[in-house]
């Protein structure tokens, strides 16, 4: 029996919103979080290459299909959204070249350097 696969108009403009603010690929998203997540405690014995939060939760919601969202990941959109709206709304004068301030957005998925 097939899956109704219909997504209520409130979860396509929240899809529709966070794919507009996280505007790296999944794969750009994954390799800068694996960047951030090799700092000197990944170099131990026991080497943890968990990617770090909340990066890691939005990768997860990146590869899913719109049908396919929890209600987890709705909340992952929700935050995000709010999250990069505020670090934009919050732009340093030194705009995309303040490397903490891009850095946080790309631990969202933004690069400011992409905007249209």
């Amino acid at each position: 029996m097939a899956r109704d696969q219909r997504v209520e108009p409130e979860v396509e403009l929240l899809w529709q919103d966070f794919h507009d603010r996280v505007n790296v690929t999944s794969e750009r998203l994954r390799t800068w979080l694996l960047t951030q997540g090799s700092g000197e405690e990944t170099f131990t014995a026991e080497p943890h290459l968990d990617l770090p939060e909340p990066g890691r939760s939005i990768l997860a919601v990146l590869r899913k299909r719109k049908v396919d969202l929890t209600d987890g990941d709705i909340q992952v959109m929700r935050e995000t959204i709010e999250e990069i709206d505020g670090l934009l709304d919050d732009r340093p004068e030194a705009g995309a070249t303040d490397d903490d301030w891009r850095r946080a957005l790309l631990d969202l998925g933004h690069d400011p350097l992409l905007e249209r």
